[in-house]
C-alpha cells in the first residue's frame, strides 16, 4: 500500500503548474465573486493535502479494487438519481450530513481507475468484440446515469475520456475504422432529426436544444443567447492587458451582472476581461502543460495501468478545458462545465487534485533508463 519513494522522482514541476493555476483561479474568483473566495482557498489547501496523500499511496495497490470503485462510481450516480439536491434546474449534488458535494466530479477519476486496470487485464483480448461490447456496456451504465440528471456536458467529457483510454491501451484501428465508419452517417442523422423544429425526440431535454437553436440563431433567441453573446464581449472588452482585477469600471460586463456565474462555468470571461489575452494565453498554456506533464509521466510509467492514468486524466484536463473555454467564447453551444482548477467548485477542484496524486504516484513508480 505504502512504499518507500525517491524524494528527486516526485514530480514536482507537475505539482507547480497545478498550484500556479490554482492560485490564479482563486484570484480570479475573488474578483468575480468576492464570497466564493475564501472557500475557493480552503478548496485548493485542501486538494493540496489530499494530493500529496494519494501521491503516496501504490496506485497499483489501489486498482486491486477496480470493481469495488466501478461500484462506488455508479451508487454515489444512482444516488444522484433517487435522493439527489436539485439546482438551476438539474439533480446533481449529493447532501450527506450538510455536506454537499457533486457525485459526478469524482465518477470521472474513478472511471479513469477502473478502466485503467480493466483494459490492463484484457490486453490480450482488447480487440475482440466480447470485450469491446462489455467495455461499451460498463460506460454505457454510467453514462446513462450521469446523462439523467440531467449532465449533458460531463457526459460528453467521460465519453471523451473513455475512448481516449480504450485507444491508448491497444484498440485496433480496423475497430475504429468501422466504429467511425457507422456513427458519423447516424451522428449526422441523428443531428438533422435533433435540428427539426417540431422533432419529437427523447435524447435532449428542450432547454438543452434551445441552447443549440441559441448558438446557431443568436438573434432570434436573444435571451437564450445573451449569457454567451455578453462572455464575448467581456473577453474582447479585455484587450491585450486587461482591466485589472477587482476593477470598478462601471463598463465591465462582469460589473453589470451580465454574465451568469461568473465564479464557475463563465470565469474565463472574466480572465478575458480582467486579464486580457495575455491572462487568457497563460491559462491555456497552464492546462497545456498540466495535461503535457501528465502524458509524460505516463510515457515512462511501468505498466499499462500506469501510463492510462496519466492519459485518461491528460485527455480530462485538456477536453474539459476545451469545452469550458470554447462555450466562453461562443465556439460550442452553452454547457455548464467547470475549467479544471480556475473555476469555484469544491468537488471539481478536489477530485482534479486527487487525479493529480495518482499521477503523482505514477511518476514515483517510472521506468528506470
Amino acid at each position: 500500500m505504502l512504499r518507500q519513494y525517491k524524494l528527486s522522482d516526485y514530480r514536482f514541476r507537475l505539482v507547480l503548474w497545478v498550484a500556479a493555476l490554482s492560485i490564479l483561479g482563486i484570484l480570479v474568483i475573488g474578483s468575480a465573486n468576492q464570497s466564493y473566495q475564501r472557500q475557493q482557498i480552503a478548496g485548493m489547501i485542501l486538494g493540496i493535502v489530499v494530493m500529496v496523500i494519494v501521491s503516496l499511496f501504490d496506485y497499483k495497490w489501489v486498482l486491486n479494487f477496480y470493481w469495488l470503485i466501478y461500484l462506488a462510481a455508479a451508487v454515489l450516480l444512482l444516488l444522484v438519481l433517487l435522493v439527489g439536491v436539485e439546482a438551476n434546474g438539474a439533480v446533481r449534488w449529493l447532501n450527506i450530513a450538510g455536506f454537499q458535494f457533486q457525485p459526478s466530479d469524482i465518477a470521472k477519476i474513478m472511471l479513469i481507475l477502473f478502466f485503467a486496470r480493466f483494459f490492463e487485464n484484457r490486453i490480450d483480448k482488447l480487440n475482440k468484440p466480447r470485450t469491446v461490447l462489455f467495455a461499451v456496456l460498463l460506460i454505457g451504465i454510467q453514462l446513462f446515469l450521469i446523462i439523467r440528471e440531467p449532465n449533458l456536458s460531463t457526459t460528453i467529457i467521460v465519453a471523451v475520456v473513455f475512448c481516449v483510454l480504450y485507444f491508448m491501451a491497444g484498440l485496433s484501428y480496423k475497430i475504429i475504422a468501422g466504429i467511425l465508419l457507422v456513427c458519423i452517417p447516424v451522428a449526422v442523422i441523428g443531428v438533422s432529426v435533433l435540428m427539426q423544429p417540431q422533432s419529437d425526440q427523447s435524447l435532449l431535454e428542450n432547454y438543452q436544444l434551445t441552447r443549440i437553436y441559441a448558438w446557431l440563431y443568436p438573434e432570434d433567441y436573444p435571451s437564450e443567447s445573451f449569457q454567451q453573446q455578453n462572455s464575448i464581449v467581456a473577453i474582447g472588452s479585455g484587450q491585450l492587458y486587461g482591466k485589472g482585477l477587482n476593477n470598478d469600471d462601471v463598463s465591465s460586463v462582469k460589473n453589470g451582472n451580465f454574465i451568469s456565474f461568473p465564479q464557475s462555468d463563465f470565469i474565463f470571461s472574466v480572465v478575458g476581461e480582467e486579464l486580457g489575452f495575455i491572462g487568457c494565453c497563460i491559462i491555456v498554456l497552464l492546462e497545456f502543460l498540466i495535461a503535457l506533464e501528465c502524458l509524460m509521466v505516463g510515457r515512462r510509467a511501468r505498466e499499462l495501468s500506469g501510463t492510462l492514468i496519466c492519459t485518461g486524466m491528460a485527455a480530462l484536463v485538456f477536453f474539459q478545458s476545451f469545452l469550458n473555454i470554447s462555450v466562453t467564447t461562443g465556439l460550442l453551444p452553452n454547457t455548464g462545465i467547470t475549467l479544471p482548477f480556475v473555476s469555484y467548485g469544491l468537488t471539481s477542484l478536489v477530485s482534479f487534485y486527487i487525479g493529480i496524486g495518482f499521477v503523482l504516484n505514477v511518476g514515483l513508480q517510472t521506468k528506470k533508463y
